[in-house]
């Protein structure tokens, strides 16, 4: 960066810090900041060395795990006292550290230092709001897409750009699936003799073990047949996973099981869609827009994105976005919101932006991140253009029990990914269970 450049992006970053009440505390101040995508973890260690260049009393410490080991290390360090100052938070988790007074209300810092939140994509900040609060500053967006296996594509000669889905037959995507999986004879999943038995590629990778909201699987098709979660998002009080479109979506689902055209549910639950898809075993999957970096970055295969199936009801992507929260119980919470809110600004939105690994919640630095992607050749125009779409999209489901009904409706759908029961005696009964919680307060 030539000296010029630097001295003005340090001028940027001053404003963006603030100053006055935001200014430094006494001596110096080491902030840790949890993060679970080691992917992006270098693009917010520039982030953190540009705030401490602009700073020099405060440092930030990246911590970093997987993402289930990042939800049960936060749940012990929260009990025990010990929780990073910032972390980096999911919207159907937050709704119960808020319950536990374990995040802070950072609406009087936002409204003190006018932070513009129409700065952000549109649906990012409304639902960092509770009882009038707000937890945290948006960080990121994204969208869902298929991801497929160029070569795999080409050979079983399949077009994915405009897709059909419905839950009777499948449309076009069932019949791409069938035509992309192949048996160890080499015959196909659409041709006589195919041996579902015997499977050498997988012609659809679904994210089976997806939770209560099937992000990367079932919930984008669940919602394009007509499916809706709750009755008021965020933080509404009824679920409808008692659903028929639901039930339909899921049963389409296992069907994929049985016809040969997915594994079995247990043999691999434990895989991520990614491994398989590396392997070569597997044609093509639901991925989120925070992969990209990963599947264009990969030795092993080649791939590309293509739009999600058309449902009944249209095209419907998941539309989520993470934020930065302060945890409630940190000895330095004026060093803390200094630093969510250089994370909540362009001044690091556009760094992100400019590492092309994700598509930061600044409109600005969004627009930034696709020349980024642009420039290392990776077509990734689908999820801008989901995003973009007029009613393409949908909020996942933000309320409290995150954590109760995630348990709930992921062993309900276990019992008929695994074939032990039908999907709407199953999802029937959990939707009970779901509601339950909210009447029992």
């Amino acid at each position: 960066m030539r000296r010029g450049c630097a001295a003005a992006a340090l001028l940027l970053l001053a404003a963006a810090c603030g100053s006055g009440g935001d200014g430094p505390e006494d001596g110096k101040v080491t902030l840790t900041y949890a993060l679970w995508d080691d992917v992006q973890q270098g693009a917010y260690q520039q982030c953190a060395d540009a705030f401490q260049q602009a700073d020099p009393g405060v440092t930030i410490k990246i911590t970093q795990n997987a993402w289930d080991q990042y939800w049960q290390n936060l749940t012990t360090q929260m009990v025990s006292g010990q929780a990073p100052d910032v972390i980096t938070m999911q919207a159907s988790y937050y709704p119960q550290f808020v319950k536990n007074g374990q995040l802070l209300d950072i609406d009087p810092m936002v409204k003190a230092d006018k932070v513009d939140l129409t700065r952000y994509r549109p649906g990012l900040a409304e639902p960092w709001v509770k009882d009038g609060r707000r937890y945290g500053l948006p960080k990121d967006w994204d969208t869902m897409a298929v991801i497929y296996n160029t070569k795999l594509a080409e050979q079983a000669g399949v077009d994915l750009s405009e897709l059909t889905w419905n839950p009777a037959d499948g449309g076009t995507f069932e019949k791409a699936i069938a035509r992309l999986t192949v048996d160890q004879n080499g015959k196909r999943g659409d041709e006589p003799g195919f041996d579902k038995t015997k499977v050498a590629v997988h012609g659809i990778v679904p994210e089976l073990n997806d939770g209560s909201q099937g992000q990367n699987s079932w919930g984008n098709l669940a919602v394009s047949n007509g499916f809706g979660y709750i009755d008021k998002n965020p933080f509404g009080t009824r679920y409808f996973y008692d659903s028929p479109k639901l039930a339909e979506t899921v049963t389409w689902f296992r069907r994929l099981i049985d016809k040969g055209y997915a594994a079995p549910y247990d043999k691999t639950s434990s895989l991520g869609i990614d491994a398989v898809l590396n392997s070569g075993k597997g044609a093509l999957g639901i991925t989120g827009s925070w992969m990209i970096r990963t599947y264009m970055e990969s030795t092993e295969q080649k791939f590309a994105f293509a739009p999600l199936p058309t449902g009944p009801q249209g095209r419907k992507s998941a539309f989520n976005g993470l934020a930065d929260v302060i945890y409630s119980g940190t000895p330095h919470p004026e060093a803390a919101w200094k630093w969510v809110k250089f994370l909540g600004s362009p001044a690091c939105q556009d760094i992100v932006a400019r590492n092309a690994v994700v598509f930061p919640a600044v409109a600005s630095s969004s627009e930034r991140s696709l020349e980024a992607y642009r420039a290392k050749g990776w077509d990734v125009r689908v999820f801008v253009e989901e995003a973009e779409a007029a009613d393409g999209t949908f909020l996942l489901p933000v309320s409290d029990h995150g954590d109760e009904i995630n348990q709930i409706v992921s062993s309900a759908l276990e019992e008929v990914w695994l074939g032990r029961k039908d999907a709407q005696t199953a999802l029937t009964a959990a939707n009970q269970q779901v509601n339950a919680l909210f009447t029992a307060n």
